[in-house]
This record gives C-alpha cells, sequence and structure tokens, in this order.
C-alpha cells in the first residue's frame, strides 16, 4: 500500500475518528478533574483528595464494586456460555434457521427499561409466573420474585438482553470456519468437544473476547434493570453514582464514575486474558 493511499484512509477516517475521541477524551478529563475537585459547580474549584478518601471509606463502595462485577461477570460469562451453542447450531442453515435465528435475536430491538416493566409483570406477586406455579400446583402460594437479594432478576434480564448480542458476533465467526476443516477432525476422530475445543474455540477467540468484553462493560454499569428490578440490599456502582449526584455531590460521583471506567478496563483485559487461558487450558 501506498503512502498516498494511507493519506485517503487518514483523511476519511479523521472527520469521525476525531470527533469520537475529541468526545470520549473531553469526558473522561471532565470526570477525572471533577474527582480532584475541579469543575466545581458550587463554591471554588481546588486540587483536593478528600472526595477519593471519603468515598473509599465508606462502607458502600466496595460493596457496590463487588456487587457490580458480580453481574457484569456472570452476565458475560453466561450469555457467551447460551449463545455459542446456538451459533454453532445456526451455523448450517436448516429449513426454519433464518426465522429461528431473527426469533432469538428480537431482544436487540426491546429497550432495556421497557423488558424490566415487562420482567416486572411475569414476576411479580401477582403475576404470570406465580399465577401459574399456583396453577400447576408446585407452589401453595405467591413467592415473592422481584427485587430478590441475591439479584436473580437482573441476571435474567442481563442475560436475556445480551445472549442475543453475543448470539450476533459469535455466528459470524462460527460461520467464517471451513467446514472441511471440521469434516477433517471429525474424520480423525475427534468428538463435538474436541472439536470445539481444538478448532472452533481457537478460531472464534477474538470473537468470543469482543463479546464477553463488551457484554461486562455494559452490565457493570448497568442502571436501568438494577432500579427495576435489582436487589433492594445493595446498591451497584451505577446507582451510587447517581446517589451521589441526586445529594448535589458531583465530585464524590465523578470518584465513582472514574473507578467505574477503571475497573470496565482492568476487568475487561483480565476477562480477556481468563477466556484465553481457559479455553487454552481445558482438558483435551
Amino acid at each position: 500500500m501506498t503512502m498516498r493511499n494511507w493519506i485517503q484512509i487518514f483523511a476519511l477516517l479523521m472527520p469521525g475518528l476525531g470527533l469520537i475521541l475529541v468526545l470520549i477524551g473531553s469526558v473522561v478529563y471532565i470526570a477525572i478533574a471533577q474527582s480532584f475537585g475541579y469543575y466545581a459547580l458550587l463554591g471554588e474549584s481546588a486540587f483536593s483528595t478528600e472526595f477519593w478518601s471519603e468515598v473509599f471509606s465508606r462502607k458502600i463502595f466496595p460493596r457496590a464494586v463487588r456487587y457490580s462485577i458480580y453481574i457484569g461477570f456472570w452476565s458475560a460469562v453466561l450469555s457467551v456460555a447460551l449463545a455459542y451453542p446456538l451459533a454453532i447450531w445456526l451455523r448450517k442453515p436448516f429449513p426454519g434457521s433464518i426465522g429461528l435465528g431473527a426469533l432469538l435475536k428480537a431482544p436487540l430491538l426491546v429497550h432495556g427499561l421497557v423488558a424490566a416493566f415487562l420482567y416486572i409483570n411475569v414476576i411479580s406477586y401477582n403475576g404470570l409466573l406465580n399465577q401459574t406455579m399456583q396453577g400447576i400446583g408446585i407452589w401453595a402460594e405467591p413467592r415473592r420474585l422481584q427485587n430478590d437479594s441475591n439479584a436473580f432478576g437482573v441476571l435474567l434480564l442481563q442475560v436475556w438482553k445480551n445472549m442475543p448480542f453475543a448470539l450476533l458476533v459469535l455466528t459470524g465467526s462460527v460461520q467464517g470456519i471451513s467446514d472441511d476443516v471440521l469434516d477433517a477432525a471429525r474424520d480423525l476422530g475427534a468428538g463435538p468437544w474436541a472439536r470445539f475445543r481444538k478448532i472452533i474455540a481457537p478460531l472464534t477467540m477474538s470473537g468470543m473476547q469482543a463479546a464477553m468484553v463488551i457484554i461486562f462493560i455494559g452490565a457493570l454499569a448497568d442502571f436501568t434493570f438494577q432500579t427495576t428490578v435489582g436487589p433492594t440490599n445493595r446498591q451497584s456502582m451505577a446507582q451510587l453514582m447517581v446517589s451521589f449526584k441526586s445529594r448535589g455531590d458531583w465530585h464524590s460521583a465523578a470518584v465513582v464514575g472514574v473507578s467505574l471506567m477503571i475497573i470496565a478496563l482492568l476487568g475487561s483485559a483480565l476477562l480477556a486474558l481468563l477466556t484465553r487461558t481457559v479455553m487454552r487450558g481445558s482438558p483435551r
């Protein structure tokens, strides 16, 4: 590729890429500066680390960090684990496969807030699930399923919303594998798990990592599902940040926001590394 081609590519990318970098850079800069006392909405702005010390000294902060990581990690793992067999199954067309694939990806078209409210109608005290379980005689009386302390409702919604995205990413990766490669492995005696570990997983590793990282970041910072169906005995980092902001404490909210960005970056790198390590170290 000549220098002229590189210049043309750079000129085409620069307007959009430059705008994205400026916007992201501005947001990150203001958040970091505000966490250290600058850009005060009321009063004087001056450098200070007191907001970091104050937020880190609160018992609610480490609990929020652990809870958010818990939601982000299991949302990513479960979504990808469910999407993988579906992507492999839909790899070769069969009658109805296009319609089935579209149906499985339909949750991508539903806004998270709408999904949360629909979910509440299903699991509420007098909701569809309780009525069904009572009707078939499994439960004698309604049970409280909404805002459960283990956040199963949040995880269920995260998986329902994010599994189609993982399926979309993995379908493209799986379909790029040649039939000849899989047929040759089958002829040599490789079983389904051996073919997955030796061929499918390595060739789709980048897609798997991309899906897990993107889902992890989104679930880690989720606010909608937490406020509608999340547990009442704990807060996520997003909820904690909004709580500070609602009290007018923008500096503490910025501390939580910057911490969330750092955890998202480090967590994404560790999750990608863990994914590669686990897949390479799986038993043969």
